[in-house]
């Protein structure tokens, strides 16, 4: 599942338009024009924009921002690092993992959404692949975890 897919699937889901798009970009310092969303959300076949790995890891910081508004960190805490989207094995888990956070969804949740698109998952399973990635237990997510989410997302809200 490529980077332009996801971006697709999860404007259809969230039901976002291309000014809320740019916004949840510029949220996530990365600058797209308002003419270069439908080119990002055209299929490979047409002319298109490719979503970089850097640029789905900015919209999905932005998305979490533009979800739940800027977090300004407490007085002596450390700063989190962010989970970059690195290369293309831990691209799913990452975006698993960032919408779990911009939408505030529990295990549960994310396991219910899963069942409704008609994927078994158990909360091991979950587990595995929401872990960092130097953990021992830690699985890669396939695209079909992935797609199979974004799905399950669209039927939630979208009904």
């Amino acid at each position: 599942m490529n980077n332009n897919d996801v971006l697709i699937r999860l404007r259809y889901a969230l039901d976002l338009k291309n000014a809320e798009m740019v916004e949840v970009f510029k949220l996530g310092d990365c600058e797209v024009a308002i003419q270069d969303i439908p080119l990002l959300l055209a299929k490979e076949d047409e002319e298109y924009l490719e979503c970089t790995n850097a640029m789905l890891d900015s919209f999905l910081n932005g998305l979490i921002i533009f979800k739940r508004g800027r977090q300004e960190p407490q007085p002596g805490q450390p700063k989190r690092p962010p989970l970059p989207v690195l290369n293309d094995d831990n691209v799913n888990n990452i975006i698993l993992k960032k919408l779990r956070i911009a939408l505030t969804l529990t295990s549960d949740d994310i396991i219910e959404i899963l069942d409704d698109a008609g994927v078994r998952i158990s909360k091991s399973e979950l587990s595995a692949v929401l872990r960092r990635e130097d953990h021992r237990n830690y699985n890669v997510c396939g695209d079909r975890y992935v797609r199979n989410f974004l799905k399950g997302l669209a039927m939630k809200y979208r009904g």
